[in-house]
């Protein structure tokens, strides 16, 4: 019996074709659209995925928005808090720490101030871009969705 319910809990609640996500590809960064973020945080349960959600509205400048990810990822205190940096925290511990089931990520309300102009809103999105790509070569779904403020 408590085999059984070990297995019944590693195994997602629902399945892809059965959830919001069932229309957006597993590896992708796209605009949240009419998608509604308690939504996507219930799929991503019921796919058994981790949620990571930021909201990023008080953001005015790039610090801001690193020391924001930086709070609400829960990335390690030794993050620089650059673009290279946030790539290897969303990448390489977590692909050693052991089999991933999969990734949500929202990026709420992307400031479009002019000290994080359009030009440093593409390189936060390339960095999610890149990590959709490198999970996708080790076939696990990660899809980012955000907005802009």
């Amino acid at each position: 019996m408590f085999l059984e319910r070990i297995t019944e809990m590693d195994t997602p609640l629902r399945k892809p074709s059965e959830t919001p996500l069932r229309n957006v590809r597993p590896n992708i960064v796209q605009s949240i659209r009419a998608y509604r973020i308690p939504d996507l945080q219930a799929a991503a349960e019921a796919l058994g995925s981790h949620f990571l959600y930021a909201n990023l509205a008080h953001a005015q400048t790039k610090a801001d928005v690193f020391e924001l990810l930086s709070t609400q990822f829960y990335l390690p205190a030794h993050f620089g808090k650059n673009w290279d940096a946030l790539y290897d925290c969303m990448t390489d511990p977590i692909n050693k720490s052991g089999p991933q089931p999969g990734f949500v990520v929202v990026l709420d309300q992307i400031p479009t101030t002019p000290k994080f102009d359009k030009e440093v809103r593409e390189q936060l999105l390339d960095v999610f871009r890149d990590t959709a790509d490198f999970w996708a070569e080790r076939k696990i779904p990660f899809r980012c969705f955000y907005s802009f403020l």
